[in-house]
């Protein structure tokens, strides 16, 4: 009997090692997935892919604009910045008393992005997030009759009146810092650059308050930057960032 017990369990033995071997192979799947997670969002590009179509009707295919030059570029912008900016549309969408609840650290009111976040999920928002992201960004042409002025406070600022260069925060080529969530702006399209500008101008002049750019956060640092611009030169910055890539 002995001898049969031995027999068997000289036959098995293969078998269950085989097993054995196969279950780090199968632990292992998730973290290959993993990889192709956005870092930013935990989300899946690919998911975002199938739910971007509708987005396409107003910011083009692959978020590179060409519909309308008033509604921003979202190919290649930051998925922590377009997450933070659908984040607060949404809270847009809710009541005053229900906000504080949502945990809406900024809310933009905006009719059209109103009804276009209305019935995304958290997830939907992360893996739409992720997908622009993805996306190569095409940069348009500049203004070569104000490129001299817009480099200049692109670059420099205005050291007398206190106006910081746009490249400290923005980066050289305009592409941002994904981690602090300041936005691409390379590329940009200009009419919606500048009205963003004067949008968070107008927040500063109104002491931050009833803005739909600029009243929160970071964002009153742009705020404060805009109220030193005059309209001259900020029609000449976005001119400026829509050709810089």
């Amino acid at each position: 009997m002995k001898r049969v017990v031995i027999a068997l369990a000289l036959l098995l033995a293969p078998l269950i090692a085989g097993a054995e071997s196969d279950a780090p192979a199968a632990a292992a799947t998730p973290a290959a997935d993993s990889a192709k997670l956005d870092p930013f969002t935990g989300a899946d590009p690919a998911a975002g892919a199938s739910k971007a179509a509708v987005c396409y009707a107003c910011h083009g295919p692959g978020g590179n604009g060409g519909v309308n030059p008033a509604w921003p570029k979202l190919a290649g912008q930051h998925s922590s910045y377009i997450y933070e900016q659908l984040s607060a549309f949404k809270c847009g969408t809710l009541p005053a008393d229900q906000r504080t609840a949502a945990k809406c650290s900024d809310v933009r009111v905006n009719p059209v992005m109103a009804g276009q976040v209305a019935n995304l999920s958290d997830d939907d928002m992360r893996a739409l997030a992720a997908y622009f992201a993805t996306q190569k960004p095409v940069p348009g042409l500049g203004d070569k009759a104000t490129a001299a002025l817009g480099d200049k406070l692109y670059r420099a600022g205005d050291a007398s009146r206190g106006l910081p260069a746009c490249a400290a925060c923005h980066g050289p080529s305009g592409a941002g810092n994904s981690a602090a969530q300041f936005p691409r702006v390379g590329g940009q399209n200009t009419i919606y650059a500048a009205t963003e500008l004067k949008e968070y101008r107008t927040c500063a002049a109104n002491n931050f308050q009833n803005c739909d750019r600029g009243g929160v956060g970071k964002a009153q640092m742009m705020s404060t930057v805009a109220s030193k611009l005059s309209d001259a030169e900020i029609d000449a910055l976005a001119a400026y960032l829509t050709g810089l890539n």
